[in-house]
């Protein structure tokens, strides 16, 4: 696995950066941001790696910086290259949070989540690789690392069906997940019209966020800026999916046409993008 480099970003907030890349043997599934907030107390992370050994590259990081314990796991959405980091914490005592949503996506993609990850990885996986969490929110969360407090909020569907942001209040850090990818071609796996909608409920806080760390992609200051390419490129999807519909195109044809102006705006457009006209298509036939 490639040297893992922590940063940080502020006072006791901690990140690391995912390889912009599609996981395989070589990146051990590193390719998502992680993230780690110390208190007074205890630690919490907020999500994990592709892998169990980028789970354990991220503890040892921790362990280097503090000998407090990690007291919360936070994963922000159910997708592999956030979560199979998990079991590394598994031990720990700590208490894993999700959305209400996570354990229901995770345990249907069960199956298809660890053969996937033994074919791209390159190693056996077993149901260890899934840590469920213990506690949900419905909503909204507010935990205490002692003396510092994340609030946590949980979205309708929109990246997936399970999204979660983490803001660091101290440092008024926003840890966004999937809802934002920097540089890296969105993925839709839920909702283009509510990640719109999560967009335009983000970007009302804007004022109040210091410091952001997308789910890929740098860190950054300006969340505006920031969500601008993605919102730009989703609302293309929506508007030229609908268009397409109302003018009686399928999806073959509307797959090959839409949005390929954002081609060369993004990387890995190829592996994502019709995929996500596929789903927008899927949503929007109907309403």
């Amino acid at each position: 696995m490639p040297a893992f480099a922590v940063e940080q970003i502020a006072d006791g907030v901690f990140v690391h950066q995912g390889l912009q890349a599609e996981a395989d043997d070589r990146n051990h599934g590193d390719i998502g941001n992680l993230g780690f907030v110390i208190g007074d107390d205890c630690v919490a992370v907020i999500d994990t790696g592709g892998s169990p050994s980028v789970g354990r590259a991220l503890r040892r990081a921790i362990e280097v910086r503090t000998s407090l314990p990690v007291c919360y796991v936070i994963n922000t959405h159910m997708h592999p290259d956030h979560i199979f980091g998990n079991a590394a914490f598994a031990d720990t005592g700590a208490r894993f949070v999700a959305a209400a949503g996570f354990t229901q996506a995770l345990a249907a993609r069960r199956t298809t989540y660890l053969e996937r990850a033994e074919r791209t990885l390159g190693v056996a996986t077993n149901d260890g690789w899934l840590v469920m969490p213990g506690d949900t929110v419905v909503e909204r969360m507010r935990i205490d690392l002692g003396g510092r407090y994340l609030a946590l909020t949980a979205w309708a569907d929109a990246h997936t069906d399970n999204d979660l942001t983490v803001v660091d209040e101290s440092s008024r850090t926003l840890f966004t997940g999937d809802l934002l990818f920097i540089d890296r071609v969105p993925a839709i796996d839920a909702s283009v019209t509510g990640w719109l909608d999560a967009i335009e409920s983000l970007a009302q806080h804007a004022a109040d966020i210091a410091h952001v760390v997308p789910g890929h992609g740098p860190v950054g200051e300006q969340l505006n800026a920031m969500l601008a390419p993605q919102t730009r490129y989703l609302k293309a999807i929506r508007d030229q999916v609908r268009s397409a519909i109302d003018e009686g195109y399928g999806l073959a044809y509307t797959t090959a046409h839409v949005a390929r102006a954002e081609r060369d705006r993004w990387l890995l457009f190829d592996d994502y993008h019709a995929r996500n006209v596929t789903a927008a298509y899927t949503e929007l036939e109907w309403q």
